[in-house]
């Protein structure tokens, strides 16, 4: 028993303590686990249910993505856009990045007629390299 100065009785006290290091490491598993799964790719922000070809490759780093939903709406960057904003956005990315290519990533449903008014604007805005996005038929 332990006795402070006056006589009285004290009680011995356990501090409680939190013991962060497991705590830290499932946070870094959480973490590798996003990084690993997470896609980087830059899209163009809608849902499209691309074509299927048997000449479809992989385009590289460099590339600017147009989307067309089945509506018909277009979209750049993760959000939607006119036909005079996507040439001037165009025009802004081909000044920055001029051996750049514009891939249109168009739905199915989606009209053609629409896709030739997305590439006519790519030719207004000065880009020279134009494709269309399909998905590799197996």
């Amino acid at each position: 028993m332990l006795f402070d100065d006056y006589g009285f009785l004290q009680k011995k006290t356990a501090s409680a303590t939190v013991d962060m290091g497991p705590l830290l490491d499932m946070v870094f598993i959480l973490l590798i686990f996003f990084v690993i799964t997470t896609n980087f790719n830059r899209q163009t922000g809608v849902e499209v249910q691309k074509p299927k070809a048997q000449s479809a490759v992989s385009q590289g780093s460099k590339t600017i993505m147009v989307g067309i939903t089945q509506e018909g709406a277009i979209h750049i960057h993760g959000r939607q856009v006119t036909a005079d904003g996507l040439e001037q956005i165009l025009a802004r990315e081909i000044s920055q990045r001029p051996d750049a290519t514009v891939v249109i990533v168009g739905d199915r449903g989606s009209t053609l007629g629409r896709s030739v008014e997305v590439m006519d604007l790519c030719a207004k805005a000065g880009v020279t390299k134009v494709s269309i996005a399909a998905d590799a038929e197996q």
